[in-house]
């Protein structure tokens, strides 16, 4: 719940009737709502196409509210009162003659409410409309802050590439200043996101140790067990490396590589994540054949399932070269880093839904103990856990009892769920409430957006214009081409194939 009281505005969602509305934006509304974190006026304006009433859109959020809501309503009385603040208005919104309907319906809700002016507008659009709903905005004069405020979210992707990301920066730049745009990437709304930044600069344990001379390589890893889920005709458009990489495993990168900032504040932070894209080693024609391994799922059956291959997918073409999975080997060239490997990997169709960052340490310089084991990955690792099973896991190494020295591997841990009575909010709750409060923070600026473009711009040409850059095969619930293993430099060293499970992965797990 924020200390400080917040402006009274309006939150309008372009694209409201759509999936996210339903199943994200109302929901983490109305969780907002439970807190009492919401502005003492506030209101909520729903435009799109679809032909919705006030009250037709309420019965619909209402199910969105009761099926995904992390804090459920008491009783249909408290539901119907929060839903009372929800609006809506059926236009088209890329005809520019419709938004004078929303101009007038903006004031009709300001009058009734004294929400005084500031405005929210949410793109939850397809990406076309990105340049042209915020022009037809300031054709109205719906972008002038005169002793109020008007902002923008806009969700990825944002551009395709780096010319159309350079483009629509200039495009939206024209009629609104940077402050008033908030490019949203909802992996950084994660408790455990913002968790990595008071674990490495609240604690004077680890800061000593996070650099080039105690850590061997780190790991961050995007999984997901679902394909495509219908969405073919996007994706295979995209494909993994703009889908996660660019946005969400570039953002990750850049909280455990930065510098500690001055002060907790949106400047700051966005200062040191900057200097780290910027300081990102170009890949050269050779990296992007040894550094680099794509690959696409095949059909299998796995677990007595059956999965379908990618290009067996709705709406993806028969020949389809479009990488379902990718993992790079990447370098920051500063002091702090220098030659230390990175290793991003991110796929569908992989054996579990896993997303985590994994710190690993240089090992002793002498084994003193001639029982230990020697395995895959036998180091100490500082295991950070995005989702699911939130928590932090700490591998080191202690004697297993009785005479000698036998020496295992244990975890020390935490786990969000052993907060009991303590709510752990949803990424788009918290981001919403940030933009309602003015705090950047959380969200992408330009400076960050055209640098992390700029680094994966040549992966993209080079995949474009080479026919016979590797693509490869791998069966559907599998972790992946055999060859990303290869990446990983060291004796004994490979990806961590990680379970659902954040502690004791090795006795209990689904894989």
């Amino acid at each position: 719940m924020p200390t400080n009281k917040i402006a009274n505005q309006i939150l309008i969602i372009f694209g409201a009737s759509g999936d996210l509305t339903y199943r994200k934006l109302i929901p983490a509304i109305f969780d907002l709502y439970k807190q009492n974190s919401l502005p003492e006026k506030f209101s909520v304006l729903g435009v799109s196409r679809t032909p919705f009433t006030d009250d037709s859109f309420r019965e619909k959020m209402k199910e969105g509210i009761l099926k995904f809501s992390g804090l459920k309503p008491e009783n249909e009385d408290e539901l119907n009162k929060f839903c009372n603040i929800l609006h809506y208005l059926p236009i088209n919104t890329a005809e520019s003659k419709d938004y004078s309907q929303l101009t007038l319906r903006l004031d009709e809700i300001d009058k009734n409410e004294n929400t005084q002016g500031n405005y929210i507008f949410y793109l939850s659009t397809p990406p076309s409309l990105y340049g042209v709903i915020p022009k037809y905005l300031a054709a109205e004069g719906l972008n002038i802050e005169n002793n109020c405020f008007r902002r923008i979210i806009i969700e990825k992707p944002f551009g395709t590439d780096l010319k159309s990301a350079i483009e629509l920066n200039s495009i939206l730049k024209e009629d609104y200043k940077e402050e008033q745009i908030y490019r949203i990437d909802h992996y950084l709304g994660k408790e455990t996101v913002q968790n990595l930044l008071v674990t490495r600069f609240a604690n004077g344990i680890y800061e000593p140790l996070w650099n080039r001379n105690y850590i061997h390589h780190v790991e961050i890893t995007a999984a997901e067990s679902i394909g495509i889920e219908n969405r073919g005709g996007y994706y295979d458009h995209s494909g993994a490396l703009r889908d996660m990489v660019q946005n969400h495993l570039m953002q990750l990168l850049a909280l455990v590589a930065m510098e500690p900032p001055m002060s907790i504040d949106a400047t700051s932070i966005r200062n040191e994540k900057l200097k780290v894209f910027q300081a990102l080693r170009p890949m050269k024609d050779d990296d992007l054949f040894k550094n680099v391994v794509r690959g696409q799922y095949l059909p299998s059956n796995t677990n007595g399932n059956y999965y379908k291959g990618y290009r067996e997918e709705k709406d993806v073409a028969k020949d389809s070269r479009t990488e379902t999975y990718v993992a790079l080997k990447l370098f920051i060239d500063n002091w702090r880093w220098a030659d230390v490997p990175f290793y991003i990997r991110t796929g569908k169709r992989l054996p579990t839904r896993v997303s985590e960052i994994v710190i690993h340490f240089r090992p002793a310089p002498q084994n003193l103990f001639p029982g230990q084991e020697i395995h895959k990955n036998n180091d100490n690792q500082l295991i950070l856990r995005i989702q699911p099973d939130e928590g932090v896991s700490f591998q080191t190494k202690m004697k297993i009892p009785g005479s000698g020295y036998r020496v295992k591997n244990v975890n020390m841990d935490f786990h969000y769920s052993q907060l009991h009575n303590v709510y752990l909010p949803d990424a788009y709750e918290r981001l919403l409430l940030d933009c309602m409060m003015g705090d950047p923070t959380l969200y992408i600026d330009s400076g960050a957006l055209e640098a992390t473009w700029k680094f994966v711009q040549p992966l993209l040409d080079f995949w474009k214009n080479n026919t016979e850059a590797p693509l490869y095969g791998y069966p559907a619930g599998s972790w992946g081409p055999e060859n990303a293993d290869r990446l990983i430099e060291g004796e004994n060293k490979s990806f961590r194939y990680p379970c659902k499970n954040l502690s004791n992965d090795e006795n209990y797990c689904e894989l």
